[in-house]
């Protein structure tokens, strides 16, 4: 009897067990489901796997389906340190120009608001090119009188020389002085009449800026 109840127990053992060998494991048919083949290109040559080796990580990639053959996605190549630094330099530069966007919006909504007409806003410009523009001309004056002072400078060393006389040091240090600072202060006023200019064209687009405003609220103002 106990013999046969052993027979029984493994025979059924057996059946329960041969459906479980049977079917794959749900883990590993997802596995074969999900799984990829790869394609690289490596010294030219086009190499394809369904794995991916360490020296490709970085390359560009196909990925396809292993399944259904089809291309599931695409990888570019790694950036190399100077192409990360270029693109974040890319990326900044373009969140800066659209935060330069959107304040100038705020600044034209402001203005259309602010300004019932158009000489209100000229008004508005009138003192920094007032103060531009005397800026420029007390520029320009202390360029002449730096000029007249190595002038005559120049004209006591000419002397001094047609006298057979030697440049004292002191003479010669004072026009390299005068003229250095002659340089600089030429300088100065380039910068300052580009200001100017701008101040010009400032007043020129926000004109234009501010008519572009209204037109859109002919009802206001």
């Amino acid at each position: 009897m106990n013999r046969l109840h052993t027979l029984l127990a493994s025979a059924l053992l057996l059946a329960l067990a041969a459906p479980l060998a049977a079917a794959p494991p749900k883990d590993k048919a997802k596995q074969q489901t999900n799984k990829k083949l790869y394609c690289w290109n490596e010294g030219g040559q086009k190499v394809c796997g369904d794995a991916l080796p360490a020296h490709a990580i970085d390359s560009a990639r196909t990925e396809i389906s292993a399944r259904s053959g089809l291309r599931t996605g695409q990888v570019d190549r790694a950036l190399t340190p100077e192409e990360r630094v270029l693109a974040d330099q890319a990326a900044r530069a373009a969140r800066s120009a659209a935060m330069a966007e959107e304040a100038r919006k705020r600044r034209d909504h402001a203005m259309a608001e602010s300004y019932a007409t158009e000489q209100e806003l000229r008004d508005s410009f009138q003192e920094r090119i007032i103060l531009l523009d005397e800026t420029v001309k007390a520029s320009q004056l202390g360029i002449d009188g730096r000029r007249q002072t190595l002038l005559s400078l120049l004209r006591r060393a000419g002397e001094a020389e047609l006298g057979t006389k030697p440049v004292s040091k002191t003479l010669a240090d004072n026009i390299r002085h005068q003229h250095e600072e002659l340089m600089h202060q030429q300088e100065m006023l380039k910068q300052q009449l580009a200001e100017r200019s701008v101040a010009d064209d400032d007043l020129a687009a926000a004109l234009e800026r501010y008519h572009t405003m209204k037109a859109r609220r002919p009802n206001q103002g």
